[in-house]
């Protein structure tokens, strides 16, 4: 019998200021260096039709000057101060963080308190970041090869505009932006009720927190923004697609179903699936399976190494706070056929259908699970993860609940979320070929027999 031995715990505390800011503080005095992220409740599931690539668009504009710090300076200040700061988007969040030396503590909170308190937002600021967008669109999107997979797959896999659109966005919705709109999504979604502060590192809990109630306590709070409706109606029947990429040299067999939200057991259960069946990420209930290496995995094992049919095949979970997804990929040799390659990967889906993974298969998965989320104990993941989890699911413990809430999954729960989720009525399919005429490239004679 296996058992999954728990994760040591990360201590913290949680207070909310009068304003509504919830602010999480856990000491660490490993190291003189402390991280602080804030994470504001408001990600591309809260844009409109025809303002796709709104909030991160938004996400750049926090960094072109606020109140009391130019354009440019806040960048200054961090990295002559022997730090560093970035900020990121995705469908549910967008994060901002500083890494500083700990005697540095009031300069990373007057920064991050003095852009929520009243961003510099003009016509010139919204131009230069509407370009800077759009230009990371042409280098991860539009001129990356396979890059226009992912839209399509979010289009298929979700029918709830909240997923249905890429957290990018659209050239032509980028351009509509105004500025107008721009304040008016500040007002809404940059407020301190709709904020979550964490502090990890080197510090003191009362004096941070006093700092914090110096730097934010009169930042005034703002109308809650409408909850977002993330339901999604159930598919009913599988869905394809095929892309022709003119940048693409070998063709991509990319296979997808929808996912209970992540937190919820049926999703612990599919991430540790994906891992034995095709390797992937892992870490504090974030986006990600749950490690096992690629190498040992099903998929790996049947389509690289014995039929030499696949040149990299992977599996992984994008776990999120509303419906997620289960995602295989698999690039075709030159040469092979897609419809072999696609024909395996059911069968090995279908070998899960019909027997419990193995014992060895289960305590690898969970020892690289350990091994991820413990190299993942940097002052700047834990602060991270404190902040998503209070900001996303109103609980910051997942940090330590969520690694031994995936260590326990067992091979019949995995068989039982499998046999639910990975079926063919809940299935998109999307083959991407390289554009017509280019030498080598496979091409598909119809759909495999199932």
């Amino acid at each position: 019998m296996l058992v999954a031995q728990q994760m040591p715990k990360v201590t913290f505390t949680d207070t909310t200021l009068d304003n509504g800011l919830r602010v999480i503080i856990s000491e660490d005095h490993y190291a003189p260096v402390y991280a602080i992220a804030i994470s504001y409740k408001v990600g591309s599931r809260d844009e409109r039709k025809g303002r796709t690539g709104f909030a991160h668009l938004f996400e750049h504009m926090m960094f072109k000057g606020s109140v009391n710090v130019g354009p440019g300076e806040l960048d200054y200040l961090i990295y002559t101060n022997g730090g560093n700061m970035n900020g990121t988007t995705n469908t549910d969040r967008t994060l901002y963080y500083e890494v500083l030396p700990k005697n540095q503590i009031d300069l990373g909170l007057f920064l991050e308190a003095d852009r929520m308190r009243g961003l510099v937002i003009t016509p010139d600021n919204l131009e230069n970041q509407r370009q800077a967008v759009k230009e990371e669109r042409r280098l991860r999107v539009d001129n990356q090869p396979y890059g226009g997979e992912s839209e399509k797959m979010e289009e298929l896999i979700y029918d709830n505009f909240a997923y249905h659109h890429s957290v990018i966005g659209s050239m032509t919705d980028l351009d509509a932006a105004s500025v107008e709109d721009v304040r008016q999504f500040f007002k809404t979604y940059y407020a301190p009720n709709n904020a979550v502060v964490a502090l990890v590192g080197d510090l003191n809990t009362k004096d941070a927190l006093a700092k914090v109630k110096k730097y934010f306590g009169t930042i005034p709070r703002q109308e809650a923004p409408k909850p977002v409706d993330l339901t999604e109606p159930a598919k009913d029947g599988e869905r394809r697609a095929k892309i022709d990429d003119p940048l693409a040299r070998l063709a991509r067999v990319d296979i997808a179903y929808r996912i209970p939200p992540s937190g919820q057991a049926d999703a612990r259960a599919l991430a540790i699936a994906a891992s034995i069946l095709g390797g992937g990420g892992g870490g504090f209930g974030g986006r990600g399976g749950g490690g096992g290496g690629r190498g040992n995995s099903r998929l790996y094992q049947k389509l690289v190494e014995d039929k030499e049919l696949a040149l990299q095949v992977s599996a992984n979970t994008d776990r999120r706070a509303g419906p997620g997804m289960f995602h295989i990929s698999a690039t075709v040799r030159p040469g092979k056929k897609m419809e072999d390659v696609e024909g395996l990967i059911f069968e090995e889906i279908s070998k899960l259908h019909s027997e419990p993974v193995t014992a060895k298969e289960l305590q690898r998965v969970r020892i690289s699970l350990r091994r991820a989320t413990e190299n993942r104990l940097s002052v700047l993941s834990r602060a991270q993860a404190l902040a998503d989890n209070a900001a996303l699911y109103n609980d910051p413990n997942r940090i330590n609940s969520e690694v031994d809430q995936q260590l326990a999954v067992t091979p019949a729960h995995i068989q039982k979320a499998v046999r639910s989720y990975l079926v063919a009525a809940n299935r998109v399919v999307i083959d991407t070929l390289p554009a017509a005429g280019a030498a080598g490239t496979p091409r598909r004679n119809g759909p495999p027999e199932k």
